[in-house]
């Protein structure tokens, strides 16, 4: 796409109505991707699911990650088709499919395994949309402020995007508490009906479509088989096979890991040779926008599994054993969080406005080390903390990614020429929401690990102690710990759904009450839990560290002047750049 005349395409009111409708699209499909972890319990109780049954934990998985890897698998085709068709055009598009997604998830009518299976067809119905609003609402952005205020607007507009996930988390606690499951999704519907008109009335189009467009049929191919691939081998991996506790060593789960490997490796031999690219590779010669795809891609590994292992571990194990019965812990889960939210609020906005001022890199770069640091100090806690620190290290790591995500995304688009902002566009949001399904893929096998390390010693030694015979004790040490970890994430006590009526009445009564009791369970898993996450916050720190580094390595701060359309900056000193 070409750019048209400056004045405009940066007039002072129409910039501050694509910023408010592009952050209203990304805050929306933001807040359903954790409204739904929040509300989980309250989801699969409505449908009458139990993670303890075989063959129920992985396709609970694909309901939480459905959305993401649709988004993940479209993002760049869709940035390339607008950047053909029109961006706006296909934006508005995306939020009439992310609606039309969410009424038919609040008209789930199916129960069990059927249930599932509709959930996580519709996730990925709202996946499609969420991959055109998510791949356009950066470029539109760009498009319609000027080089020197594109920090605020793309920083409040990442404000959105990822403090739009922890208010999801509240909300969600909010409507799971209220009984009626299927307002977790119809909440959408008149933010996208709103949405979809408005953005058809007010948004136009800045930018002229290419002449004489193709697509890259075989980069789309590769891609999304790769990234499918990938995610089905993290997933199926951490589930049990044949006698191991987890599935590494099943032959489908090489398959898929090692498939998916060689078709992005195919993916990207095909790139450099095919006559029109969707994913422009010789972009990674500008440094911005180089460095600044790899720190973003980075921090998402950081943190995008990491909010997960959080959420589990207040709902399933520190809530319970601080008195808060099952049916309330998602709603105070999400307040738990909210440091990360007040963090992320705050540094934000201001580190966008600043780094317009004084460029991106000392910003974001400070904004990674800060996080790193924030998740040392969670390496500190036991399993049973006390919440004012927890609460303290939470608002530090928002914090550290408030001040790092508005500066890298707008050095990342300000480093590109005009008519490859819908491409450059999908390829930052591919990174992030590559990084982001990645860490869920890393961070379960670490806890996981952890748990069928020390669980099934914890469970021996627990169960022997009230009294159950040695058959039931050894039946029940077995549990499959990707099991064991959802049922108490889902406000399951395994204890009162797997022990006999009829064991339980051979007890004495104070020992049948701490069985079943909501404090037994999560005391038993709560360090073995431990365990892994603490490796996982090891991590988390070091990859941390590294964004840091190569976010400074991004080189000063450059933005292209409007006019220009040109394709080759080799280095950060052609002629087209000025500096910032």
């Amino acid at each position: 796409m070409s750019t048209v005349a400056e004045g405009q395409s940066h007039n002072t009111s129409y910039k501050w109505i694509a910023l408010s409708n592009t952050t209203l699209g990304v805050l929306m499909a933001s807040i359903n991707g954790t409204i739904l972890i929040i509300a989980l319990p309250a989801i699969f109780q409505g449908i009458h699911v139990d993670p303890l049954n075989g063959g129920q934990t992985s396709l609970l998985l694909w309901v939480m990650l459905g959305f993401n890897v649709a988004t993940t698998v479209l993002l760049v085709t869709f940035g390339r088709l607008s950047d053909m068709f029109g961006r706006v055009r296909l934006y508005n598009l995306g939020f009439a499919i992310f609606t039309m997604g969410s009424i038919l998830l609040s008209l789930t009518w199916s129960q069990g395994l059927d249930g599932e299976i509709e959930l996580i067809i519709f996730r990925i119905v709202q996946g499609i949309g969420g991959a055109f609003l998510f791949s356009n609402s950066a470029a539109i952005l760009t498009d319609a402020f000027p080089g020197n205020q594109r920090g605020l607007a793309l920083g409040l507009n990442q404000v959105a995007g990822i403090g739009g996930g922890v208010i999801g988390l509240v909300l969600g606690g909010l409507l799971a508490a209220s009984g009626h499951w299927r307002w977790v999704f119809l909440v959408n519907v008149p933010i996208g009906l709103a949405g979809t008109l408005w953005a058809y009335i007010a948004l136009r189009e800045l930018a002229r479509p290419e002449q004489n467009p193709k697509l890259d049929p075989w980069g789309n191919l590769t891609l999304g088989v790769g990234i499918t691939a990938i995610m089905l081998g993290l997933t199926y991996g951490i589930m049990p096979y044949a006698s191991h506790p987890m599935g590494w060593s099943n032959p489908w789960v090489l398959a898929a890991l090692i498939g998916g490997g060689v078709c992005l490796g195919m993916f990207s031999w095909i790139e450099t040779v095919v006559e029109d690219p969707m994913f422009h590779l010789h972009l990674f010669k500008i440094r911005a926008f180089g460095a600044g795809n790899a720190s973003l891609f980075l921090s998402s590994l950081a943190r995008g599994g990491l909010q997960f292992m959080i959420i589990i571990w207040l709902q399933g194990i520190w809530l319970p054993l601080h008195g808060v019965s099952y049916a309330h812990t998602p709603l105070q889960a999400g307040l738990d969080t909210l440091p990360q939210m007040v963090g992320f609020l705050v540094a934000g906005p201001i580190s966008g406005y600043l780094s317009d001022r004084f460029g991106a890199r000392l910003f974001a770069t400070g904004g990674m080390v800060l996080s790193a640091i924030g998740f040392l100090l969670l390496l500190t806690l036991p399993y049973n903390f006390t919440y004012w620190p927890f609460a303290v290290y939470l608002f530090i790591i928002g914090c550290g990614m408030g001040l790092f995500a508005s500066p890298n995304s707008a050095s990342i688009m300000n480093s590109v020429p005009a008519k490859y902002r819908g491409v450059a566009s999908g390829m930052r949001a591919t990174f992030m929401n590559a990084g982001q399904m990645m860490s869920m893929g890393i961070f379960f096998t670490i806890v996981i690990s952890g748990l069928a390390a020390h669980l099934p010693q914890a469970l021996s030694v627990g169960l022997a102690q009230q009294g159950l015979p040695g058959p039931i004790v050894k039946q029940l040490a077995g549990i499959p710990p990707t099991a064991a970890l959802f049922a108490a994430l889902l406000g399951y006590n395994p204890m009162q759904h797997l022990l006999p009526a009829a064991v339980l009445h051979t007890l004495p009564a104070h020992n049948a009450a701490v069985l079943i009791g909501e404090s037994f369970f999560p005391g038993l898993i709560g360090a073995p839990f431990m365990h892994g996450l603490a490796d996982a916050f090891w991590i988390s720190f070091a990859l941390s560290l590294v964004a840091a580094v190569a976010s400074l390595l991004r080189g000063k701060n450059f933005v292209y002047e409007e006019s220009d359309d040109t394709l080759h900056p080799p280095t950060d000193e052609v002629p087209q750049i000025k500096r910032a």
